[in-house]
């Protein structure tokens, strides 16, 4: 077997990482095969330490982690770090789920894997569903959300030019109007005389 490369971490909110470390040397983690990526976002995709850890891993070594969570926070993230593992002929355990996410056998790799994309997929079907809900509540609503309110007659460009002429500003014309100032000047210039 090869070495086992410690990975955790810890959101800016709670900088606690001693249950963690403690976790992984129980797991066999050595201190030198352990990174840390302190006060690190989850949102944010750059883990350098992560990065790092991965860089390190050879052939027959195995990637663990406390969390699933610790490694990405999209199953796309975990597919393709588990796609950059298996390439690399190395493995992932995570010990919050169980000995079953040890990725080192091929039926290990297979069972993570089917996991993910499972997950993957419903996360998928997931946003496809609230899409769809979106637009049929849009569509079926009587309020109007976005896209252009409404045309303006040539009578109404004219009285907003008889406005601007007579000493109103022309900002405070357009906003009445619900309109930017360019597009009135663009709409009086369009006019005919």
């Amino acid at each position: 077997m090869g070495t086992l490369i410690g990975y955790a971490r810890v959101s800016p909110q709670a900088l606690e990482t001693d249950h963690q470390v403690r976790d992984l040397a129980a797991a066999g983690v050595r201190p030198d095969d352990l990174y840390v990526d302190l006060g690190a976002c989850g949102a944010r995709t750059d883990h350098s330490l992560l990065e790092r850890a991965i860089g390190t891993l050879r052939e027959g070594d195995t990637l663990v982690s406390t969390t699933l969570a610790s490694l990405g926070r999209s199953t796309s993230d975990l597919l393709a770090l588990t796609g950059t593992l298996r390439a690399n002929g190395a493995a992932l355990r995570v010990l919050d789920i169980s000995e079953s996410t040890d990725n080192s056998s091929a039926s290990g790799q297979n069972t993570v894997l089917a996991v993910l994309t499972a997950v993957a997929g419903l996360e998928l079907e997931v946003a496809r569903e609230r899409i769809r809900e979106s637009v049929f509540k849009r569509r079926s609503s009587s309020t109007r959300r976005g896209g252009r309110w409404k045309t303006f007659t040539e009578r109404q460009i004219r009285n907003a030019l008889r406005l601007i002429e007579s000493g109103e500003q022309p900002s405070q014309v357009a906003r009445d109007l619900g309109m930017s100032r360019t597009t009135l000047y663009r709409r009086i210039n369009n006019i005919q005389p």
